[in-house]
């Protein structure tokens, strides 16, 4: 019987190797093993990439042309119809501005929505931004992504709805709101989006879904931040102005405590935070001011954008140098660590264009007609621009010419001609998807209509729809 057993064990193991699905030892599986940690995604000086934290492998999804553009960023973050998180992130055109006797860019504010899975590369929304230096600050959740835009004391806070498509909306704007800077959100669908006064330092959770202010629970510093809240909301990292970073406990659920009144009316808010009560444990206090703080999914490492790289802790550990150190050298200055992605693998990481052919093709669109683009004209120059959902037939789609019954009808866009282009003004006026732009040019010449939109000129209803994948 003794005999017998090994030779059963043998026959066993041959037959369970030549099964189906079986992979013999000696040869790796071919079968995508999941990303169970995760991906790192980080933003550099030349591109935004992903780092697989089980093998250290990084990959450049998508490049930025250097000294061209100021990025925000990068956030993971649901789309609909895409079954992984994608990666958002924010661009300011940084080069020379145009003039009238010089030539440039008519500098824009972007966000984009990058699928490192598809390598696609899609905009969500363009802003014109000739004040400041662009969005800082981006945060967000499953469920809202929301940025600081402006400069000094002017400085609003933006959402964008992930849940449904549409524009941004305003949660704080001065001068009849208090002046924010965004520095993390909570986990999960939660509308609480973790802010610091301009001028006072204080901290506040802004509700996104009520426009309201909390109370924050944390006693943080007038420089603390930026902060990142692990996936089950129950610590949180804090950037300290040096000394690295910290962790310690927080509740990041919904206050049951009074709110203030509403943002929209609050000019000087006073802070009422209930401090969770432990002693924040020191991440590598010998580090300066960390760019960016991101957890693992479970919460046992803590990733820290510092120095021009990416440094892994784990969390447990006591005050000291990083466990794991990736991309030195990379100028990393953002990063963000997603959920587990347990059907696909760093082997289905795709390339994507940059965001320079978006940026770039929207300064064609809004060039003026060369008859228009002179000194004597420009002045008597009039811009008429009109959205319009193009996935459905729309009237404005063929209008040639903005008489006085057609602006009644449709109320136009506020615009206004730009040195030698023509711009929508208001914030984040411009979004992508099916929405297009009709757009009319007169006053000193005839009228002139075109369309554009910021994913294509195309509309989406003249596209043909997707053939069904074989099966």
């Amino acid at each position: 019987m003794r005999k017998v057993l090994p030779a059963l064990v043998a026959l066993l193991v041959v037959a369970c190797s030549s099964s189906p699905g079986a992979t013999p030892s000696s040869t790796p599986s071919a079968l995508p093993s999941g990303l169970a940690q995760g991906l790192i995604a980080y933003v550099t000086d030349r591109s935004v990439g992903v780092l697989d934290p089980a093998t250290g492998k990084a990959t450049a999804v998508a490049p930025l042309p250097p000294g061209a553009f100021r990025v925000s960023g990068p956030v993971w973050a649901p789309t609909p119809g895409v079954n992984h998180p994608v990666i958002y992130f924010t661009v300011h055109d940084d080069r020379t501005p145009e003039r009238r006797n010089s030539a440039g860019v008519v500098p824009y504010d972007w966000i984009f929505r990058l699928d490192p899975f598809a390598g696609t590369l899609e905009p969500v929304a363009a802003s014109l931004d000739q004040q400041s230096n662009g969005p800082i600050g981006l945060v967000g959740n499953a469920r809202y992504l929301a940025l600081t835009v402006g400069c000094c004391a002017t400085y609003e806070v933006d959402a964008l709805d992930l849940s449904r498509p549409g524009p941004l909306k305003v949660l704080s704007k001065p001068p009849a709101q208090s002046a924010f800077f965004t520095e993390g959100a909570a986990p999960g669908n939660s509308g609480l989006i973790a802010v610091r006064a301009f001028g006072t330092g204080s901290w506040y959770w802004l509700n996104a879904d009520a426009r309201v202010l909390n109370p924050f629970p944390l006693k943080l510093g007038p420089d603390d931040g930026p902060i990142a809240i692990t996936a089950d909301g129950a610590m949180a990292a804090i950037a300290n102005i040096d000394h690295g970073a910290v962790i310690q406990p927080i509740n990041s659920a919904l206050p049951l405590a009074s709110p203030s009144s509403s943002a929209v009316s609050v000019s000087n808010p006073t802070p009422t935070p209930s401090p969770v009560s432990a002693t924040p444990r020191r991440v590598n206090s010998k580090l300066h001011h960390p760019d960016g703080l991101a957890w693992s999914p479970d919460g046992r490492q803590l990733a820290l954008a510092v120095n021009g790289e990416v440094q892994l802790y784990n969390a447990s550990a006591p005050d000291g140098p990083p466990a794991k150190r990736y991309l030195a050298g990379g100028n990393v200055i953002g990063i963000a660590w997603s959920g587990p992605i347990t059907d696909l693998s760093d082997a289905s990481v795709k390339a994507a264009p940059g965001p320079q052919v978006r940026v770039d093709a929207l300064l064609a669109a809004t060039r003026l007609p060369a008859k228009a683009d002179t000194a004597a004209n420009r002045p008597l120059t009039r811009v008429y621009i009109w959205q319009f959902d193009s996935s459905q037939k729309s009237p404005i789609a063929s209008i040639v010419d903005a008489t006085p019954a057609i602006l009644a009808e449709y109320p136009p866009l506020n615009a206004s001609v730009v040195y030698h282009h023509w711009a929508a003004t208001d914030t984040w006026a411009l979004l992508g998807g099916c929405y297009r732009y009709r757009v009319v040019v007169t006053g000193s010449v005839a009228p002139t209509a075109s369309t554009f939109g910021l994913a294509s000129n195309v509309l989406c209803s003249a596209q043909p729809s997707p053939s069904p994948s074989p099966t």
